[in-house]
């Protein structure tokens, strides 16, 4: 049997870029419960898309009020606005353009919350937009379709705050449910946890309390569901990243980097909570991962997020690292414009941003799309025949084609070692950490040596099956990067035989332009193909039309 099929020319189209405008710097201040945090953002808007500058965090524990009147501490409030000079002496350093500041729960509650706000701005000039409950689960909203893609599918997105905690049910499009319950782990701490290390009534207390006002959300969410629906969870902010972090480092003996991605399970999250409560705060904080002055309220955090979990039917979450600050960033982009569609932007994370690093590392999107097509039209063709690989790693075969170069941009010599270490490191929004180490290494086999084990970038692949198709996959790259040899288009297209009898995969190459033989590409398959004929056990023979 023979199989035959030509390269569709409209596989994939290549995007057309807008006319480059100045990018824009903005800062996004969260005045929240527990801390007051800022991130600032570079905003491309050609793409659009934004990076992250700086980050900068103090812990004041605005929700450390007054328990009497429920007024924000006068002592709290003043290192709050010391917090926020600092904030707009680093802004002003990075040539800020403006400032977007937005305060929660702590300061929406407090009876003098607004005069804070007032005085806020009488001494330092910033302005600070007071928003709602149901507003911040928005936001939130926002800055998690930043750095995820859903793929359509439903999600449910668990904020713990220290006065509040949100919880959003959405598939990328319109959030579907959008709700903030007043449980929070500093509120619930100041108002509940006077023992240390807790007791067993006001543990027991905490769990009864935490479960009698989540019930209320957790249902409302749930009827937005459709029948058959089960969504995934996904956990944001510092309680959650905290409570990933122990448990990563009790798992694993290191905290991984990024962390969005990384899956919690339920029962693991229990086993922390009963360590937790038998230790005083001072041995707390001395836990592997415990991040700084968390551990006074870690208990409330980790019990809210049991009880969600166990209301919502849920054995595991996966954290996301963006949240509140980066839906701030992305409100801020659809109210001025720079996002047409917010549906599409939502929906195209992972092409973005792989746009996005493509760009910053001046990759030859011409030809690199080209290559991605071959790529994938290679992949294609044999699937079934020659290797049992499925969408989901075309598409890391693709997008792995499309930045392979871009370790030319530090040096040409072993640049495809270059390359492996940008993608690895460049911030590839919408995967996980291992499929963008999977990408990274597909990248990096596109020229010299085969992989082996030996190299510590193949050996970090988390399973033998990631390693397998490392090993599958790259070698797909090698000859789309000889189908396109001079980078000027050369071959239009290309149809591709395998005869099973003779074991031999025959590519025969359309010209772009009638005189040309394409010499240089025809050698370059012929240089290029030892390690695919090696990997599958077949002989590569290429010619013309």
């Amino acid at each position: 049997m023979v199989n035959t099929l030509s390269q569709s020319s409209t596989l994939i189209q290549t995007p057309t870029f807008p006319k480059p405008e100045t990018p824009q710097m903005l800062a996004a201040i969260d005045v929240g419960t527990n801390s007051v945090h800022m991130v600032v953002v570079r905003i491309d808007p050609t793409l659009p898309a934004f990076t992250i500058i700086d980050r900068e965090k103090e812990t004041v524990r605005l929700g450390d009020r007054n328990p009497k009147t429920g007024e924000l501490k006068m002592e709290i409030m003043e290192r709050a606005i010391a917090a926020f000079r600092r904030f707009l002496q680093i802004a002003k350093s990075l040539q800020v353009d403006q400032i977007v500041a937005v305060a929660t729960s702590a300061v929406r509650e407090a009876p003098n919350g607004r005069d804070f706000l007032k005085q806020i701005k009488s001494e330092i000039g910033l302005e600070v937009n007071l928003i709602s409950g149901p507003e911040e689960a928005r936001r939130i909203y926002l800055g998690v379709l930043s750095g995820m893609d859903f793929q359509g599918l439903p999600h449910t997105l668990i904020d713990i705050g220290g006065g509040s905690t949100e919880l959003v049910l959405g598939d990328g499009q319109e959030p579907r449910s959008l709700s903030s319950t007043k449980v929070g782990a500093v509120r619930l701490t100041t108002e509940f946890v006077t023992t240390d290390p807790i007791s067993d009534r006001e543990f027991n207390y905490l769990k009864a309390y935490i479960r009698g006002r989540l019930e209320r959300a957790v249902e409302e969410l749930q009827t937005y569901l459709q029948p058959g629906e089960t969504p995934r969870l996904v956990g944001t902010s510092g309680t959650i990243e905290t409570l990933a972090c122990i448990d990563a480092w009790q798992e694993l003996g290191m905290e991984p980097s990024p962390l969005t991605g990384y899956e919690l399970k339920f029962k693991n999250l229990q086993k922390i909570i009963e360590r937790l409560r038998k230790l005083p705060e001072s041995d707390r904080a001395d836990i592997p991962g415990m991040s700084e002055k968390r551990s006074e309220i870690i208990i409330a955090g980790a019990l809210i997020l049991q009880e969600a979990m166990e209301l919502l039917g849920m054995d595991s979450l996966v954290i996301c690292e963006r949240a509140l600050r980066e839906g701030i960033i992305v409100d801020w982009m659809l109210s001025h414009g720079l996002i047409g569609d917010k549906l599409e932007y939502q929906s195209q994370v992972r092409y973005r941003s792989v746009l996005k690093v493509a760009q910053k590392y001046h990759v030859n999107l011409e030809s690199s799309q080209r290559m991605a097509n071959f790529a994938v039209h290679l992949f294609d063709q044999t699937q079934g025949i020659l290797h049992y690989w499925d969408n989901s790693e075309r598409e890391l075969l693709y997008v792995a084609t499309i930045l392979h170069n871009c370790g030319v941009y530090v040096s040409h010599a072993a640049h495809h070692k270059h390359s492996y270490y940008l993608i690895r490191h460049g911030e590839l929004l919408g995967y996980t950490e291992n499929e963008v180490e999977i990408i990274a290494n597909i990248a990096r086999y596109h020229r010299k040596s085969a992989p082996k084990k030996k190299h510590e970038n193949y050996a970090n692949l988390m399973h033998k099956s990631d390693r397998k198709l490392v090993s599958q996959v790259s070698p797909f790259l090698r000859l789309a990067v000889a189908l396109d040899r001079r980078q000027i288009g050369a071959v239009e297209s290309f149809t591709c035989h395998y005869n099973p009898s003779t074991k031999e995969l025959y590519l025969k190459l359309n010209p772009a332009h009638e005189n040309d033989r394409c010499e240089l590409e025809l050698w370059s398959i012929d240089d290029k193909k030892e390690v695919f004929e090696s990997e599958y056990g077949i002989k590569v023979r290429a010619g013309l039309n």
